[in-house]
């Protein structure tokens, strides 16, 4: 466990240190500060066009970090030649993948915070909305938003085991569009009792590809206009083992891969 914290540690600290990203995070955060004054030109619904606008932004932004974060720490440390010297020391591949990933993450986490912390200040100023009870519509999406984006870094980092960069990038844009916007339609197919080709295939992807759809509570908790039964701790509550579980499954995958590359 050491060894995994102390690699977990100096991942953190280089991607804190890496420009871009402070730049991608720093474009988020004028985004996120100009938000209210452009949701002012709504004037129907202006307090959830505001809402929807800022998380759309937190969202955006919170993915390509995830993605920048994630799709070159191997393929670094194997340019640079460090990882040869890191695996020559009592380092086992799985604690040098897991500690990268745990690094990562808890650099995307820290980027989140500081983004949310402005987004609800700015919310608040426009708002005049102080109390908790009426931050909660962003804070609530904005902690699972956390768990959704380190379920998408572990995407990034198993397809990083074997492909490069760009194609990394693509692949896991692609599960990351997949899993928000076609498994309500996978949905539908495993819900029927059909058995032909497609719903073969859609029972498949809707296993196989991870659900973010259900780690977004401001459009998953609520459908139709009527609360998901269970309320919104228990959705979040599901949201967030279901995406534990597939971290666990992806991160397994991603050292039998590793174990097995020669480097």
């Amino acid at each position: 466990m050491n060894a995994i914290f102390a690699i977990a540690g100096t991942t953190l600290g280089e991607a804190i240190r890496r420009k871009v990203l402070l730049i991608i995070m720093m474009v988020g955060l004028t985004m996120l500060i100009l938000t209210p004054a452009i949701s002012s030109l709504s004037i129907r619904g202006q307090h959830d066009v505001l809402i929807q606008m800022v998380l759309g932004i937190l969202k955006i932004t919170s993915a390509i970090l995830a993605v920048t974060l994630t799709v070159y720490l191997l393929p670094n440390e194997v340019e640079r030649r460090t990882i040869y010297t890191i695996l020559s020391k009592p380092v086992l591949r799985s604690q040098f993948l897991i500690g990268k990933y745990l690094g990562s993450v808890g650099a995307l986490a820290i980027m989140l915070v500081m983004m949310t912390v402005v987004l609800l200040v700015a919310f608040a100023i426009q708002q005049s909305a102080w109390s908790v009870s009426q931050l909660m519509p962003i804070i609530q999406p904005a902690f699972l938003l956390l768990f959704q984006m380190a379920l998408l870094a572990a995407v990034a980092m198993f397809f990083s085991t074997f492909s490069t960069p760009v194609i990394n990038f693509f692949l896991t844009g692609l599960v990351f569009i997949f899993g928000t916007l076609m498994n309500p339609i996978f949905e539908t197919y495993v819900t029927r009792e059909s058995s032909g080709f497609m719903s073969i295939v859609a029972r498949v992807a809707h296993y196989v590809i991870p659900n973010f759809g259900s780690l977004d509570i401001s459009s998953g908790a609520t459908q139709g206009g009527q609360v998901m039964r269970g309320g919104d701790l228990v959705y979040m509550t599901q949201g967030m083992i279901m995406a534990l579980v597939y971290i666990g499954i992806l991160l397994i995958l991603s050292v039998l891969v590793f174990d097995n590359k020669e480097v």
